[in-house]
């Protein structure tokens, strides 16, 4: 899935804050988009990634498993 060209066009003319950065980013990783674009998109991903504003696909996925299980096993959870 592409991302939305709206949201390129603010990342690209710096009209996103750091928390956008890193979500649209994080959306664009957890696709696996990203690795498909230019290089830049690239390399800022693994500069989010090594920074801990973003998380591997992978420790993404991880981690919804974790909350999920997490909120089933709580007292006010769903499974509950």
């Amino acid at each position: 899935m592409m991302p939305n060209i709206n949201d390129i066009t603010d990342f690209e003319n710096g009209e996103m804050n750091e928390e956008q950065v890193a979500e649209f980013f994080q959306g664009m990783i957890n696709s696996g988009v990203v690795w498909q674009l230019q290089g830049f998109y690239g390399r800022t991903a693994v500069t989010l990634i090594e920074a801990g504003d973003c998380v591997s696909a992978e420790d993404f996925v991880a981690g919804e498993a974790v909350r999920e299980e997490a909120l089933a096993n709580s007292q006010f959870g769903v499974g509950a």
